[in-house]
């Protein structure tokens, strides 16, 4: 597998190796020694979650502000547009994000340290995206930064998203921690 970094240190683009012919493809998702090794990932994965979406659904920005999750995440059908925002105080990149598409023609897997916000936006008529988390799910501390929160800047391949009325009231980043 191929390692890529990003302008945030710790969050990674994951190529892996796959092995293909005319009768199809087979890959390795997760390998706990190696992405131990070569993504300094020293954490348990604790939750599998699978979700299903309809073109120009926008899920997102989520975090948790106590039990924050890491997050490995892929597409295994349609594209998505994957973004992470550092949203560490103390961080270099506080308030910077990274996006990249993930599909299943692309096989890529993106990793989002605990810490930060992540979302995405479909792309495809539908996508089925699927990710391991570090933590379990705890509603009563999930956060929402504002998907389009200007001071972060992000340029989505969208203008008008389907939005949950969650991600709707999600919060600017200058207001995350008042």
């Amino acid at each position: 597998m191929k390692v890529i970094d990003t302008i945030i240190h710790d969050v990674k683009i994951i190529e892996p190796r796959v092995f293909g012919d005319e009768r199809g493809f087979f890959l390795e998702t997760f390998e706990k020694k190696r992405y131990q090794e070569m993504l300094n990932i020293d954490l348990d994965f604790v939750q599998d979650n699978h979700s299903r979406s309809t073109k120009d659904v926008l899920r997102g920005l989520h975090f948790q502000k106590n039990n924050p999750q890491g997050k490995l995440v892929r597409v295994v059908s349609g594209a998505v547009f994957d973004v992470a925002v550092d949203i560490r105080p103390d961080s270099k990149s506080f308030g910077r994000w990274v996006g990249v598409e993930l599909s299943a023609e692309n096989k890529n897997q993106l990793w989002i340290p605990p810490g930060l916000a992540h979302g995405f936006c479909v792309l495809t008529d539908t996508a089925d995206f699927e990710y391991k988390c570090t933590d379990y799910y705890y509603p009563e501390h999930e956060g929402c930064l504002l998907w389009n929160d200007e001071a972060v800047g992000i340029e989505w391949p969208v203008t008008n998203p389907k939005l949950s009325e969650k991600d709707k009231k999600g919060l600017t980043l200058a207001n995350l921690y008042k």
